[in-house]
Parts: C-alpha cells; structure tokens; sequence
C-alpha cells in the first residue's frame, strides 16, 4: 500500500479524528499556537479516557460481554425490553461515572446483544437513544457530568438545590427516552450461535480491579496518575499485548477538539457575540455556544460573566444535545459505530441530529414553562 492509499485508508477508518484535525487546522491561523494552549486540556478526563479504554479492551478480551449479552437475552426476550435494558442502564450508570465512561461500558455490549441476535439495523437508533441517555442522566448529580462538577464548584451551590435545579428535565428525558424506544418492534430474540464462551478468570479477575480502580479515580477517591500508573504496570505484567487494542484515535480526537474548543473560545468576533447575548439570556446563550465548543468550555467560559447559575447549569447540560461536538462524549458512540458500519456515517449523523435536536426543542420548551 502506497502512501497515497494509506492516507484514504486513514480518512475511511478514522472519519471523525479527520474532520477534527481539518477544523483545529483551521482555528490555528485565527489563533497561533502559544503558552495558552497547555490549558485547553483536561488532563483527568484524557487519563481516565485511557485507562478505561484500556480496562475495556482487556474485559473485552476475555468475552465477559458476550456473556453478559446472553444473559440479557435470557433475562429480557424480546428486542425492546432488551433496548430498554441498554439504553436506561446508560442511563443511571451516568450517574454513577460520567457520560464518557457509561458509553466505553455499554457500547461494546450493545454491539455484541445486537449483532449476535441478527438486529445489527437497530444498532444506529440505539446507540443514538444511549448516546443522549449519556448526556443526559447524569445532569441531576454534581459529578454526573463534567461540566457539572465545574460549576456546582465555582458557584458553590448547595447539594439540595443542585438536585432540583435540573429534576424536571431529567425526568423529561426519561419519559422521552421510554417512548422513542416505545416503537421498537418487540419480537423475540434469538442468538446467531451457541457456542461454549471460554472466561480467562484470572485475566477477568486483574480487569475487574483495575476497572474499580477507574471508577474510583473517577470519583476521586484514588488520584488519577496514581491509577495511570497501576494499570500501565498490571497491563504490562499481565497482558501487554493489550495495548494494542487501545482506540488511541479515539484518544487523540478528544485531544485534538479540545484544541479546537480552545481556540474557538479566544477568536474575538465569537467571544464578544457570546458574552454580549449571555448578559441577556443565560439560557439560549449556553446552548448556542454549546453547538459552538461543546458543553464544557462552555461552562467554564460563560460563567465568568454571569451569576445566574441555574440557567447555564440548565443550558450546558440540554445544550449537550444538539450536533456532534456539542458534547465529546458523543464522538465516542460515532466513533463505535463506524468500526462496526463504516459505510453509514451520513445516515447515522442525520438521525443522530434530528433525534437530538428533538429532544433539545422539547427540553427548552420544558424549561421555559
């Protein structure tokens, strides 16, 4: 393969980190690259990011989840209750670790229900009703998302307050979510084989501790570079070759947006129009400039001009619906879905936005009732 073929081969199988280099590239002329930069990153999220990819390549590995999916075919039957089960345990695990991570849990899982029962056709609409499940279940904790974690910080808002700031919506979401799925025709399901699933219970048992590791680095009991190190040194005693596995394009987009968001933060004509409209409308403005740089550098950057933190905390969590980058998490259910269907990017990107935009117009008019 010629250099020629490798980089097509590059722009087919990594889709979403090519748009993404082009709009960055793009940005650096409107702001050269300076000392401001290193700040753009959120280096937890980049080493949890990792470290989760890692675990889930590893569990992966030993066809836990094909085990899991069978277990769900037996428990649910039919493919509606068994959607149902996927897109709500996305849903509340939000809650739990954070939009990114409930998707790196699910997702492969959801693949592997849908596809070893012949439904791969329902694989687009599932992983969009999870994708927004993500985004949204966990806006009612303070570290269900983390944009909410900044802000429940900066404005030090009671716990109680917090809760009901965004009660409403969340409930909102559900009921959404429950009669979208709604239309899934229930019929049985059936597994594609039944062949003996063979468990390495020795490398399950060293994932499943360094996946509570994650999920406690995630809740900030353990430090996240004491985590990174723990599972680099476990991998490469125990299973080095699972490096390989690890989705470093995946790593590298959410690198390469978070320069983007930075940048698109700093070009004046975008700044000015951003902090002159949230004076007047905290709401609108957040989730305008969520589809603009996605949802948290939004909350980081509008806060510094208003008080009114109900309405952004609102904003830049309904404000993570909308297009693709209005929220990063969302690049990793797009990202899942074209390894499995490579050829259905545009059909997937069109669902994904009128199912998004949908629910946003939904949830706007909920709030302003």
């Amino acid at each position: 393969m010629n250099t020629k073929e490798k980089i097509f081969a590059f722009i087919r199988s990594e889709t979403v980190l090519f748009i993404a280099i082009i709009l960055t590239i793009i940005t650096c002329f409107f702001i050269p690259i300076d000392k401001e930069y290193i700040n753009y990153f959120d280096y937890n999220t980049l080493i949890c990011l990792f470290c989760m990819l890692a675990v889930v390549a590893g569990l992966k590995s030993v066809n836990i989840f094909e085990l899991i999916s069978r277990k769900m075919i037996g428990l649910f039957h039919t493919r509606r209750s068994v959607i149902y089960a996927l897109v709500f345990g996305t849903f509340f695990l939000d809650m739990i670790v954070a939009n990114d991570m409930s998707l790196i849990t699910f997702l492969p899982l959801t693949y592997i229900v849908l596809h070893s029962t012949k439904n791969d056709k329902y694989l687009a609409f599932t992983f969009i009703m999870q994708t927004i499940a993500a985004n949204m279940g966990g806006m009612i904790t303070p570290y269900g998302n983390p944009q909410n974690l900044y802000l429940y910080s900066y404005y030090n808002i009671e716990t109680t307050e917090f809760f009901s700031i965004l009660l409403l919506q969340s409930i909102t979401v559900a009921v959404l979510l429950y009669i979208c799925c709604a239309f899934v025709k229930n019929e049985p399901l059936k597994l594609r084989t039944n062949s003996k699933i063979i468990i390495n219970k020795k490398i399950l048992y060293i994932y499943s501790i360094l996946f509570v590791f994650v999920i406690l680095t995630i809740f900030r009991i353990i430090p996240y570079l004491v985590t990174l190190a723990i599972v680099i040194i476990t991998i490469l005693i125990f299973d080095k070759k699972r490096f390989k596995q690890v989705d470093y394009a995946l790593i590298a987009t959410f690198f390469v947006f978070f320069i983007f968001s930075g940048n698109i933060a700093r070009i004046t004509v975008i700044k000015d129009f951003i902090s002159e409209f949230v004076v007047k409308n905290t709401l609108l403005a957040g989730i305008l400039s969520c589809q603009l740089i996605s949802n948290v550098p939004t909350a980081i950057f509008l806060s510094k001009f208003t008080s009114n933190y109900s309405e952004l905390l609102i904003s830049v969590n309904i404000g993570s619906l909308g297009i693709l980058i209005s929220s990063l998490a969302s690049l990793i259910t797009l990202k899942e879905f074209l390894k499995h269907q490579p050829k259905g990017f545009w059909k997937y990107l069109i669902k994904f936005t009128l199912f998004n935009t949908m629910f946003l117009l939904v949830l706007l008019i909920v709030t302003r009732l």
